[in-house]
């Protein structure tokens, strides 16, 4: 427990303005207070004045504003073309049906959250006037229900008013089945959303939630829909909207090529006049990582390059081109190789992967445990990551935070281990390759396209080998890896393979929502093809143990409680060797263009890197 003489001079300090709200986390964390309860008092440290939406003048970190230099006097539209390079391009621009977030990023610019998180978890308004609070009553004392002051004269980019009856109609088309959101087990605390008038919106728990702002919050899982558009408009609306949505936000879509390229123009009924400062933006796809570095870093064509997986030697030799910088923000999103539980190469009721048909070895533990000792984690993170100072070795699958970052779990590599392990659970050499019965201990290893993880999957391939397995490697361009489309069976989602690997971190601060991706509830949360594949536990792991933790976080309204469950659910699967975690990556990693105002760009955990796109400018 924090020292309270200690946190109470900081807390002091707080609310009379001599520390900022990031110095106060800061501490507070360091002190052994959990997230949630640091956050609590910062939220009831928060007013109605501390930030306007996106606009204001210049905040000191962690002020609870928007980072906003330099748009005090400048005019709408005069900065010409933004050019930004994801090179993993998007699918999807309707932000309630992507799990990934190279969807996420390119709806931002277009659909927005009643509330945003700054880099240090800071809760701010968007299309929220303020955020609750207990102080302000807006927040109920016993946690179960917490209300929402909109923004007056807010219209979407059609013209059409914005009211909270678009929210409590979001919340419907979420859980609505017939939509396949993958966003539908997240919401589900929900009790109830309504529109108390036009300006207001309650919404109402089932259960007590510390994690009350992770609903309609932040630009990676918390848009708001707009009921005049889908409402009513069954598959067609829907299939329009992902290509071209209509927003709240500074842009409108003009055109959208699936995997390839998005242009947007200004949203002029966005309610800044004097934003947005770029008059369009053309987000463009494909091509690999270390490209699109070169193309910010030495030839200036870009402003933007997104997500740069590249060998820390290679981005460092780009970066002496002098048109850019390199910005590395740090995380929590980790980088992992999770495993199938189910048979990926068995056909049941019309699907592959079927959660109830058990994978032919890696339901043993001991098989798990063995590949687990196999893997060089040290070598990868040393030599395609920024190493131990900047992208470590990950041991955990929840961490970044100590207050729910757990010291119980340890790693190791260690061939002769595991071999030790697969002799005494029966599998014998037959020549190259290990057998039990007629089953050869042969596995399919996908990942997507892109130098950093190939010469992971060779250095994990080769640890393999040394155990005794056949090892197939398998890479699939980002862009039909990421796409979640109930269509595509070379996704994520369908994990069609035995192993696969990619990188997550926690949507908000209490990662409540995180944790959801391996309850199984039962099958209901295992993506198959009865919910066309639309939910978040791709492993088809399931364990009554873990679920039933994961419900008592759920309703839990002690932060050390809480924090105490999500590390017993971190350990259950480390132990369980649900999933191998390899590196600690970096939240943000990007190029940008020494023109472009790097103050204004909010990177950090917690947020779609792009939802600050209404601030972004260039220096003069």
């Amino acid at each position: 427990m924090a020292n309270q003489g200690q946190l109470w001079n900081m807390y002091d300090a707080l609310r009379k303005g001599d520390i900022s709200r990031r110095a106060f986390l800061e501490g507070a964390l360091a002190l052994g207070m959990t997230l949630p309860l640091a956050q609590s008092i910062l939220i009831s440290t928060a007013s109605a004045q501390d930030a306007t939406p996106s606009g204001g003048a210049t905040p000191a970190a962690g002020s609870g504003a928007a980072p906003s230099e330099g748009t005090e006097g400048q005019q709408r539209g005069t900065g010409g073309e933004l050019k930004l390079l994801q090179w993993q391009a998007p699918t999807t621009l309707s932000l309630h049906e992507s799990a990934t977030f190279k969807d996420m990023l390119a709806a931002a610019l277009v659909s927005e959250p009643l509330i945003h998180f700054l880099p240090d978890a800071t809760p701010i308004p968007c299309l929220a006037s303020t955020v609750p609070t207990f102080e302000n009553g807006l927040l109920a004392q016993d946690l179960l229900s917490v209300t929402y002051p909109l923004l007056t004269g807010v219209v979407w980019s059609d013209g059409e008013p914005f009211t909270a009856s678009d929210v409590v109609f979001t919340w419907n088309w979420i859980i609505d089945p017939a939509n396949s959101s993958v966003n539908s087990a997240v919401y589900e605390p929900i009790e109830s959303v309504e529109a108390a008038d036009d300006q207001t919106v309650k919404i109402t728990f089932k259960t007590p939630q510390l994690g009350w702002y992770n609903f309609f919050a932040s630009a990676t899982n918390g848009a708001v829909y707009p009921e005049h558009v889908l409402s009513g408009g069954g598959t067609a609306a829907n299939d329009a909207f992902r290509l071209s949505p209509v927003g709240t936000g500074p842009y409108k879509v003009d055109s959208f090529t699936v995997n390839d390229q998005v242009t947007y123009s200004i949203n002029q009924n966005y309610r800044e006049p004097n934003k947005p400062y770029f008059a369009s933006v053309n987000l463009k796809g494909g091509g690999d990582a270390p490209s699109a570095a070169q193309a910010v870093l030495q030839t200036g064509d870009y402003d933007f390059a997104w997500n740069l997986q590249v060998e820390p030697e290679i981005l460092n030799k780009l970066a002496e081109g002098g048109k850019g910088d390199i910005v590395i923000v740090p995380g929590n999103a980790v980088e992992w190789v999770a495993l199938n539980f189910s048979d990926p190469n068995k056909t049941v009721n019309d699907q592959r992967s079927y959660w109830k048909e058990p994978h032919p070895f890696f339901s043993d533990k001991q098989v798990r445990q063995a590949f687990a000792l196999g893997v060089d984690r040290q070598t990868i993170s040393n030599e395609f990551y920024f190493g131990t100072e900047g992208e470590p070795v990950a041991t955990n699958v929840l961490l970044g935070v100590p207050a729910y970052t757990s010291t119980n779990t340890t790693w190791e590599f260690n061939t002769d281990k595991g071999n030790q392990l697969l002799d005494a659970a029966g599998w014998t050499l037959d020549g190259d390759v290990r057998k039990k019965g007629d089953i050869e201990l042969k596995l399919t290893y996908a990942t997507s396209v892109n130098s950093v993880r190939q010469k992971t999957q060779a250095v994990i391939k080769q640890g393999w080998e040394a155990l005794g397995a056949q090892v197939e490697l398998k890479e699939i361009d980002p862009g039909i890896f990421f796409d979640t489309a109930p269509g595509n069976d070379q996704n994520v989602s369908h994990m069609y393979w035995d192993v696969h690997e990619y990188a997550f971190s926690p949507a908000g601060p209490f990662p409540l929502s995180y944790m959801l991706r391996w309850v199984s509830n039962d099958g209901a949360n295992i993506p198959q093809k009865e919910n066309n594949w639309s939910q978040v536990n791709e492993g088809r792991y399931n364990n009554p143990d873990y679920d039933r933790l994961y419900d008592q976080a759920s309703g839990e309204t002690d932060p050390v409680k809480a924090n105490e469950y999500f590390i017993q659910m971190n350990d259950i699967i480390i132990d369980d060797v649900v999933l191998i975690p390899l590196v600690q990556r970096a939240s943000e990693k990007y190029a940008l263009a020494k023109t472009l105002r790097k103050e204004n760009i909010a990177g950090g955990p917690f947020e779609a890197l792009y939802w600050n796109i209404a601030n972004w400018n260039r220096t003069a």
